[in-house]
């Protein structure tokens, strides 16, 4: 029957979900490419794996281009970069337009927090369709925060001149570079506590396909709108 389920998801958040996964994806990839090329720590001896690297094979392309991939990890970050830009900035215009920030990432207390932690460490710490506790919430807020840096930092290794007073506020465009590289730790630590919590529970998985979760589950948690 058509009421057995509600829409959880709008199209909107499901198609900037993924959109974001795959623009992370790909800009984590070949950024790690870039820092094997030009990295932060120089005085460090620390390079990614290349397999875990987007840019093509070192042999060929040293052949060819003499760079081992530094163009095409280049182009590959450039295009995910818009990737991310575009729907980041669709997301966040929906979110406070919508009020979907204020229902679902807003009232987080310190003492909901504290008790949050208190049922994880006791192994009860819910996980529901529909519900974010308040540890989500932050995480979630944490992952639209770090997200806009990395635009605001890229922006500023991309044009350090016309976006100068921007990395001004990072220390300049050496600056840039390291908020740059720490924003995306933090983006990889997201995505590996958001898969770990995921596996742990599949059933949230299926509504972020489909926009549309079993109306009984829903209801048990409260959430549905």
């Amino acid at each position: 029957m058509p009421n057995d389920k509600v829409l959880l998801h709008p199209a909107i958040v499901r198609i900037t979900h993924w959109t974001w996964a795959l623009g992370v994806i790909l800009l984590v990839m070949s950024g790690m490419r870039i820092f094997n090329q030009e990295p932060v720590f120089s005085s460090y001896e620390f390079y990614f794996p290349v397999w875990l690297t987007l840019g093509g094979s070192y042999e060929d392309t040293n052949r060819l281009h003499n760079d081992f991939g530094l163009a095409a990890a280049l182009l590959w970050h450039f295009a995910a970069m818009w990737l991310l830009f575009v729907s980041l900035i669709v997301f966040l215009v929906y979110g406070f337009a919508s009020g979907h920030f204020r229902r679902k990432y807003w009232p987080v207390t310190l003492r909901e927090i504290l008790s949050n932690i208190g049922d994880f460490l006791r192994g009860k710490l819910g996980h529901d369709i529909g519900a974010r506790n308040a540890v989500q919430k932050l995480l979630y807020t944490f992952a639209l925060l770090d997200m806009t840096v990395m635009v605001l930092s890229g922006l500023v290794l991309w044009k350090p001149v016309q976006f100068q007073e921007i990395g001004r506020l990072m220390g300049d465009y050496e600056g840039a570079r390291y908020v740059h590289f720490f924003g995306m730790a933090g983006i990889v630590g997201f995505i590996i506590v958001h898969i770990a919590l995921t596996l742990l529970v599949p059933k949230v998985l299926p509504p972020m396909i489909t926009g549309r979760a079993p109306r009984s589950e829903v209801e048990h948690t409260g959430a549905a709108s």
